[in-house]
C-alpha cells in the first residue's frame, strides 16, 4: 500500500510538471501558517507513514515522512531516546516530514543541534516526478549529506520528501529548572558567560523579567551546577519548555505581528518597541510589535540578523528576510535543478521560487 502511495505521488508530480500546473504539499497541516500560502492542487502525505527502521544502539531511526512526530517520539522514548533539535508540535498533527521541511527546532537548539544537524539521509520526489535518495541510514555513511540537509527548512519548495533518516540522542538522566530574576539586558549577559562554562545546560530563555536556564546531565552534574547557579530551582518545569516548543504559552497569544528574530546570540537588547521572549540563549528572539516590518528589518540587519514574519501580520508583507542578490541566484539555481517547471510549492518562501 505505501509502495501504491509512492508511486500516486510521483505519477500527479511528473503529470503537473508535464502540464507546468502547480501542487501544494502538506502533511498534517500544522504548520500551514509559516510561509506564503500555495495555489494548486494538494498532495497529502499524512498517509505515507510509518517507521521503516529503528536501531536504537545505533541511535539513528528512518522513518516515512507523514509519521506522526508524537509517534516516533514515543517509540523513541520507550528507549529513553529523543530527537536532539526538539521539533515543535504546534498540534497533534504534526508529522516527521513538516518538521524537517519547515526546519524549525525547539529550546534546546543552540546546545544539540539544529534539524540539518540530525539529518543523515532522505527519500524525495523531484518536480520532475523522479524518485531520488540522499545520504545514509547510519551516522556514518556520510555520502549526499549535503543534499540532503538542504531538505531541512525548504518547505517543500525543492521536493517532496517520501522518508527521512534522522540521528537521536540518549535522554538525560535528571533535568531541573532554574529561575532568576533579573532584566533583560543582564540575562544576555548572564547566558553569554554561562555558555562559556562547563555547565551541563540545554535551554535557556528569558520572559517577563525572569531568566529560565534547563539543565539536563548525570544528577550529580545537574546538582552541582544548580549549586554555581543558585536561586530557584523548579522541580516541575517540564510544561514550561512544551509550551514554548509549541508556542502554548500567553506570549504567543497576542494580537500582534509574531516576528522571529535571529541574531548573534550576545547581542544587546534592540531598540524595537514589542513584548520580547528572548530564547536559545539570546540567538533567537521572539517580538510582538505593530512596527513596520521595513523598521524591524533594518534593526534587526544592523546587527547582522535576518527577521522573520511567523504569524498575524500583514498578507502583503514578505515572510522571510529579503535575501541578497547573490543568496539569491544560489537559491533560484538550487530550484532549478529540482524543480525545474517551478511546480513544488510555489512562492512559499520567496517569490519566484
Amino acid at each position: 500500500m505505501q509502495r501504491d502511495l509512492t508511486d500516486s505521488m510521483r505519477e500527479r508530480i511528473a503529470s503537473a510538471s508535464a502540464g507546468k500546473t502547480p501542487v501544494s504539499i502538506c502533511g498534517g497541516n500544522s504548520k500551514n501558517f509559516y510561509g506564503h500560502p500555495c495555489e494548486g492542487e494538494t498532495i497529502d502525505v499524512s498517509q505515507h507513514s510509518g517507521v521503516l527502521e529503528y536501531e536504537p544502539s545505533e541511535l539513528v531511526i528512518h522513518a516515512r515522512a507523514g509519521t506522526a512526530l508524537a509517534d516516533i517520539e514515543n517509540l523513541l522514548s520507550q528507549h529513553r531516546q529523543m530527537l536532539a533539535f526538539e521539533p515543535p508540535h504546534f498540534s497533534s498533527t504534526g508529522t516527521l516530514g513538516g518538521a524537517v521541511a519547515s526546519g524549525l527546532a525547539g529550546p534546546g537548539r543552540p546546545f544539540a543541534g539544529s534539524v540539518r544537524d540530525s539529518v543523515l539521509g532522505v527519500g524525495l520526489i523531484n518536480g520532475r516526478g523522479d524518485s531520488l535518495n540522499f545520504g545514509g541510514r547510519v551516522m556514518k555513511n556520510v555520502a549526499g549529506y549535503d543534499v540532503s540537509r538542504l531538505m531541512a527548512g525548504a518547505l517543500g519548495t525543492l521536493g517532496l520528501l517520501t522518508d527521512v533518516s534522522l540521528k537521536v540522542l540518549p535522554k538525560p538522566a535528571s533535568e531541573y529548572t532554574l529561575r532568576q530574576a533579573c532584566p533583560q539586558q543582564d540575562a544576555i549577559l548572564r547566558f553569554a558567560q554561562w555558555m562559556a562554562k562547563p555547565l551541563p545546560l540545554s535551554a535557556a530563555c528569558w520572559f517577563d523579567g525572569h531568566l529560565y536556564l534547563r539543565l539536563s546531565g548525570t544528577e550529580t552534574a545537574v546538582r552541582q551546577a544548580q549549586h554555581q547557579l543558585g536561586d530557584t530551582l523548579m522541580e516541575q518545569a517540564s510544561g514550561w519548555w512544551t509550551a514554548i516548543r509549541d508556542q502554548q504559552h500567553g506570549f504567543f497569544q497576542r494580537q500582534a505581528a509574531l516576528w522571529r528574530l535571529s541574531v548573534p546570540p550576545a547581542t544587546p537588547p534592540l531598540a524595537i518597541s514589542g513584548e520580547w521572549l528572548i530564547d536559545w540563549a539570546g540567538g533567537q528572539r521572539w517580538l510582538s510589535s505593530d512596527e513596520s516590518a521595513a523598521s524591524i528589518r533594518r534593526m534587526t540587519a544592523s546587527v547582522g540578523g535576518h527577521a522573520t514574519l511567523f504569524r498575524n501580520g500583514d498578507p502583503s508583507t514578505d515572510i522571510f528576510h529579503p535575501l541578497p542578490a547573490p543568496l539569491f541566484k544560489l537559491h533560484r539555481r538550487l530550484k532549478q535543478a529540482l524543480d525545474p517547471n517551478g511546480i513544488l510549492n510555489p512562492g512559499r518562501m520567496y517569490k519566484g521560487l
